[in-house]
């Protein structure tokens, strides 16, 4: 899984660069409005496609945000496309103001990818999680539970990625992909894990602890 240590994502600088560049050549010709104009546009491009770095929880039994954001939904949800069981689904509102780089929730192994697409609704509507452009992994925890993540693509977001591909392997935290400009992730997770954000919270990927599985209830299965 390729690792991007710098601090604006890879994927900004083919935006970053141009605008930068023309920033300088407006200058050049001694503009000044323009260059004002492109100095707030490259930077509003750096700011959006940063990459903090993230303490990342190193707890047992926890499953960790996968993105930054605003909690919209917390609660038992009939999964039927992939899982087809029912399931804690916990929603996840990316602004054009968040960081949205996506991270795993937990170590574990990619069964199963999928890309769907769609339209381009806006992420925080219910019929989003269905109709948008979406991209969707299955991933087998090490504590042998499957986790479905789905990131959706959003009114203003044109553009998913996503690294992880069948059969890698994700540390908890480690990034995994992005969406570019407003967007929104769908965690489903089993019924046993306990929820511990609230609608309307505001979570950061990677750093965030949004739930965690009760040591008895693993024990016994």
């Amino acid at each position: 899984m390729p690792q991007n240590r710098w601090p604006i994502a890879r994927e900004g600088f083919p935006f970053l660069l141009p605008s930068a560049i023309l920033t300088i050549l407006v200058a050049g010709m001694g503009w000044t409005i323009l260059t004002i104009l492109g100095i707030l546009i490259t930077l509003f491009i750096a700011y959006f496609f940063r990459n903090p770095k993230r303490k990342i929880p190193s707890l047992r039994n926890i499953i960790l945000s996968p993105a930054d954001g605003k909690v919209i939904y917390v609660g038992e949800s009939e999964e039927d496309r992939f899982l087809k069981e029912k399931v804690l689904k916990i929603s996840i509102f990316m602004s054009p103001f968040d960081v949205h780089i996506n991270r795993a929730p937990s170590s574990g192994k990619i069964l199963q990818t999928s890309y769907h697409p769609g339209k381009f609704l806006v992420a925080s509507r219910d019929k989003a999680s269905l109709l948008n452009e979406q991209n969707a992994f299955i991933m087998e925890t090490e504590d042998h539970f499957k986790i479905l993540l789905v990131q959706i693509a959003g009114f203003v977001a044109r553009r998913i990625v996503c690294y992880a591909k069948t059969g890698d392997l994700l540390k908890s935290g480690e990034i995994f992909g992005m969406i570019r400009f407003g967007s929104r992730v769908d965690l489903y997770l089993p019924l046993d894990i306990r929820p511990i954000v609230r609608v309307g919270q505001h979570i950061k990927g990677g750093e965030s602890i949004i739930g965690y599985c009760h040591e008895e209830e693993k024990n016994s299965n």
